[in-house]
């Protein structure tokens, strides 16, 4: 059986070496050593990714000694659904958690929950650009997932006053 979602490693992997370009948009150049080492994961296939997003033209890459990557475009002109797409190609619309070509029942059982699903993840990628990964604690994972408002600031403490 199918998971519900499923986001490949390349996939993860591109938007998270994204968010990290879009951290430190500070006109360095990333090289794949320095995100891979940050990120934990496998340089030989950081690399690969990067080159799809390079293709996208998601970022862009500058050779030589001091070489590395930088963003294409401003990441509040990037959305999720923009470098899932040039890795995984467009997000598929819901299919049969059996692999089957027909319903056993003449129509799914679980259909209109799939269908729901799909629109809501596509409408979440769309929806979210590369810059939502970035600043204070990551403009907190309520906000992203549609949960709430923007984080809103503490409250000061209120003093007791002296009472008669």
């Amino acid at each position: 059986m199918q998971p519900i979602l499923n986001i490949s490693d390349a996939a993860n992997l591109a938007i998270h070496a994204m968010a990290h370009l879009a951290h430190h948009q500070d006109g360095a150049n990333h090289s794949v050593l320095q995100i891979a080492a940050e990120q934990d994961v496998s340089a030989a296939h950081l690399s690969k990714v990067m080159r799809r997003l390079t293709r996208a033209g998601l970022i862009r890459s500058r050779r030589g000694p001091g070489g590395g990557f930088v963003l294409g475009r401003p990441a509040d002109k990037i959305t999720l659904l923009d470098i899932f797409q040039a890795i995984a190609g467009p997000l598929p619309s819901h299919r049969c958690l059996f692999n089957r070509k027909q319903c056993l029942f003449g129509g799914c059982a679980l259909g209109a929950l799939l269908s729901h699903v799909s629109h809501q993840v596509h409408r979440f990628m769309a929806s979210r650009k590369l810059s939502d990964l970035t600043g204070p604690p990551h403009k907190h994972a309520l906000y992203l997932a549609d949960l709430g408002g923007p984080p809103s600031k503490p409250k000061k403490p209120v003093k007791k006053g002296k009472t008669s």
